[in-house]
């Protein structure tokens, strides 16, 4: 059962590095989606920062619990992004990954 937990920790990790990574490069499609949810333009650097962040101690076994603590606070705040602008049909998403972050979470704590 271990295997599943590292797959789903590398699968979340890739997924938030290229997340991240977009953000990072300041792709038009996230500065409009940023911009119509009412935040500032520099405001997509720093949750591509964060994501970034996250995947990368995701991906590390030693610090995997942290990235998926970070994981879950970032994806909730995309959730409450998403039900705030009345975009219900793009919650099926986030809401799988922060099950799958909370599961991550849950098979790194510390003595499991």
């Amino acid at each position: 059962m271990k295997w599943v937990g590292t797959i789903i920790s590398v699968l979340l990790g890739l997924l938030f590095l290229f997340a991240g990574g977009t953000k990072l490069a300041g792709l038009p499609m996230h500065m409009e989606h940023f911009a119509g949810w009412g935040y500032p333009s520099w405001f997509v650097y720093v949750a591509g920062f964060i994501e970034a962040a996250s995947a990368v101690l995701i991906l590390i076994p030693k610090t995997r619990l942290y990235g998926a603590i970070l994981v879950i606070c970032t994806i909730l705040g995309a959730i409450a992004t998403l039900a705030r602008a009345g975009d219900t049909a793009q919650l099926p998403v986030p809401v799988v990954v922060l099950v799958l972050a909370v599961f991550t979470a849950m098979k790194n704590r510390p003595g499991h």
